[in-house]
């Protein structure tokens, strides 16, 4: 009997060592039977919790977008303590990758330190997709330009030494390490590596991969990302016709903890720093966004616009109502250009 117990607990420690590397936290396992004879310090309430799927975590060890419906399939939003990658199917898709990668840093400096965050590339990343423009960072996402640092590699086995060397540091507030294509050098064994330092260090660390086909990596999440069209901008008259509105990214979920799949179209607020899912026509006809808000003070909200009336035509003026030629001549005045 004791035999066995020592043979179970032997299985349990090997899962709790698997869980861990893995991330996971699997069901609680029950006391196995004679333990406590074995080992006193074996008792049902210090073994560890393990479940193969989900990760029961708090809801602070998330980054949460603000778009509900991908906060859900995500079961929270994105790992905070985790190496995250964010992939765009082309080239002409490295301006969306970006943008969406700024807005998860804007999300991270609002909600935690005002620490600087590491962009990580190779001399062929810049040269292809450029650098963010500064004015921008603090206009769209509220980054001032110093708390974003930039290290430009000259080749990818630097760029990968460098960010694991980032990814142990305390001191920044998330790393991001921006690839082109799908090399050979970044295998399970490299991405492995950069994930378990991003959960010692407790910091994210976000993996662009431009015009790069999925692999097996050790990130729990994988997003594809594209630019979806622009809505108009609203106004108080409501759409304006032919304007701009807030970006929108096109997001898919590639890989998740969940194993759901879903496609969302999120906008973001460049004044509040949030992401917003966009609503469906349908969706916005049955809940129309109001144009009047309700007043502080009172307790009735303004009252709805009346019945559109059409007015008769004007007619024609009588032939007594004419000018005389005298007045007339002045109505023929040349105008005033522009």
């Amino acid at each position: 009997m004791a035999t066995s117990a020592v043979a179970r607990e032997t299985v349990f420690a090997l899962r709790r060592q698997i869980a861990k590397i893995e991330g996971t936290l699997p069901e609680r396992l029950e006391a196995p039977t004679g333990a406590a004879s074995v080992d006193a310090n074996v008792t049902p309430h210090n073994l560890t919790i393990i479940r193969r799927g989900l990760t029961v975590a708090p809801p602070d060890a998330f980054l949460c977008t603000g778009a509900e419906g991908l906060d859900t399939a995500l079961s929270g939003g994105l790992p905070k303590a985790a190496l995250s990658e964010i992939h765009g199917a082309a080239t002409r898709d490295a301006g969306a990758v970006a943008g969406f990668a700024l807005s998860l840093v804007s999300l991270i400096l609002k909600q935690g330190p005002p620490l600087p965050v590491l962009w990580i590339g190779t001399a062929e990343i810049f040269r292809e997709a450029g650098f963010p423009y500064a004015r921008g960072l603090h206009a769209l996402f509220g980054i001032e330009p110093e708390q974003l640092l930039f290290s430009e590699a000259p080749g990818l086995l630097d760029a990968l030494w460098v960010a694991e060397e980032a990814a142990r540091m305390t001191a920044l507030a998330a790393v991001i390490l921006e690839i082109r294509g799908s090399p050979q050098r970044l295998d399970l064994t490299a991405t492995r590596r950069l994930h378990a330092r991003a959960q010692n260090a407790g910091r994210p660390v976000f993996l662009l991969r431009q015009a790069g086909e999925p692999e097996p990596t050790a990130a729990p999440v994988r997003l594809i990302l594209s630019a979806a069209p622009s809505a108009s901008r609203q106004t108080i008259a409501g759409p304006l016709a032919g304007s701009i509105g807030r970006p929108a990214f096109t997001v898919s979920i590639g890989k998740s903890r969940t194993a759901l799949p879903g496609q969302f179209t999120l906008e973001w607020n460049p004044h509040e720093h949030v992401f917003e899912e966009r609503r469906g026509e349908e969706e916005r006809a049955k809940n129309p966004v109001p144009v009047v808000s309700a007043p502080r003070r009172g307790k009735d909200p303004a009252p709805a616009s009346g019945a559109v009336l059409a007015f008769p035509a004007v007619a024609s003026p009588a032939p007594g109502d004419q000018p005389s030629p005298r007045k007339r001549a002045t109505h023929r005045r040349p105008r005033r250009a522009g």
